[in-house]
């Protein structure tokens, strides 16, 4: 039997698995590259959902974990000071813009999310929380119902009570062809409605991606977020940033996501990159926010010894390293390339630093064409590169890949990409 039935055999059906049943097994990864258990070697757009952020096999972070392995202390939980998190919690609240901070360490970005609405829901004394359409911000209990994309909602029950703002798709709905002062307006406005007329008016926070990842790497127009908050801030109403995937330099002109906007977030949730593969995440806020939690709670994994050993070898060598600076440099590369491309079924190239999406659409409308995405999706796997899906109707490739990317790596998964698209879009013209 094969691995793919063996995992099919005990796993549940709705865990999908990319390439069906040509799943590819990752047996061994250095630097960009992985190689697959049929000896094949891949570069990596993806880095397991932007998570493998500084890519495979980097001995700085390898021996941070061995020496912490090497004490023979794993786990201790948070009931005994743990060093290794102590030096991460300062760290991220030095690199995290909101003044007298305070972490907590979960997991990953669900749990870190969940996190984030309990601690504003407890301050503001309401389960009301703005979300945004498209979103996607987790797969427990509460992060669910604030996940404003069908395929990812799982439960129509909720512990919150949940009042949802046009995303910016400038494609289509609501905010389709708006230029960016006219978005701005448009968003204010929309706010100001939902807040006025669905609301109990003692709402706790809005949630938001300052790019939506799941969504297919949608974002609006600089300023966005901190056109939000100046009407957030009439009432008292908490900012949550949701940077799990938007991070750690990964767009380039910023180290958040939330920088591009002009606003400090009451809380910020983290994880997937911070532990380049080891489980790590969570929030990152201001003090009187974090602390309102008005009973004994703890998590008994997050920031464990060496997760968090893992933490501080890759938010020191980020910052190093200048990560976010290769991140702007090489992701203008692979933007200026697939901008400069003629298809007429790509509807949009959108994206900042090393976080891209490429939308596909039936030519000469902005109909989504999945069956396109799905074919040039195989052909990059073809060609020896992984990247990823997504977007609310699964017409987006989505492009994630580790930070550490250089120019010549850059230029020879453009080169894939562009005639994986060029031979779909030529399919496109013959049909």
């Amino acid at each position: 039997m094969s691995l793919l039935d063996r995992h099919r055999a005990v796993m549940p059906g709705w865990m999908p698995v990319y390439y069906g049943d040509d799943a590819i097994e990752i047996v061994s990864g250095s630097g960009r590259h992985v190689t697959g258990a049929d000896g094949r070697t891949y570069l990596d757009f993806f880095g397991g959902v932007l998570t493998t952020m500084i890519g495979y096999d980097i001995a700085e972070i390898s021996d941070a974990v061995r020496r912490q392995i090497g004490t023979g202390v794993a786990h201790t939980s948070t009931l005994y000071l743990i060093r290794q998190q102590v030096e991460l919690a300062e760290k991220i609240a030095r690199v995290s813009g909101i003044p007298d901070a305070r972490v907590f360490f979960t997991n990953s970005g669900s749990e870190a999310n969940e996190s984030a609405l309990l601690f504003a829901a407890n301050v503001r004394r309401s389960n009301q929380i703005l979300a945004i359409k498209n979103s996607y911000h987790g797969r427990t209990f509460a992060t669910m119902a604030v996940t404003g994309h069908r395929s990812w909602s799982s439960s129509s029950l909720s512990p919150l009570t949940v009042n949802w703002l046009s995303s910016a798709d400038r494609l289509r709905g609501r905010m389709a062809g708006l230029g960016a002062e006219d978005l701005l307006d448009a968003a204010v406005d929309d706010l100001r409605e939902v807040l006025a007329t669905v609301t109990a008016g003692d709402v706790a926070a809005l949630i938001a991606e300052p790019i939506q990842g799941v969504g297919g790497f949608v974002h609006g127009p600089d300023g966005l977020l901190g056109a939000y908050q100046k009407v957030l801030a009439e009432s008292g109403i908490l900012l949550i940033a949701d940077e799990v995937q938007t991070g750690w330099g990964r767009t380039g002109e910023h180290f958040w996501g939330y920088q591009a906007h002009g606003v400090t977030p009451d809380l910020i949730t983290f994880a997937k990159g911070i532990g380049n593969g080891f489980a790590l995440g969570g929030v990152v806020g201001r003090a009187e926010v974090m602390n309102a939690v008005p009973a004994i709670s703890f998590s008994t994994f997050g920031g464990n010894p060496v997760s968090a050993a893992a933490g501080n070898a890759v938010l020191d060598y980020v910052l190093d390293h200048d990560l976010q600076g290769n991140a702007q440099r090489v992701g203008s590369i692979l933007l200026g390339g697939l901008r400069s491309l003629d298809a007429a079924i790509v509807g949009e190239v959108r994206g900042r630093g090393l976080m891209i999406g490429i939308e596909f659409v039936r030519p000469g409308t902005t109909e989504p064409d999945p069956a396109a995405t799905l074919r040039v999706f195989d052909r990059c796997r073809e060609g020896g590169l992984l990247v990823g899906k997504g977007g609310l109707h699964g017409n987006v490739i989505r492009i994630g890949p580790p930070l550490t990317l250089t120019e010549e790596e850059a230029r020879t998964g453009l080169s894939v990409l562009t005639d994986a698209i060029t031979a779909t879009d030529a399919e496109a013209h013959i049909s």
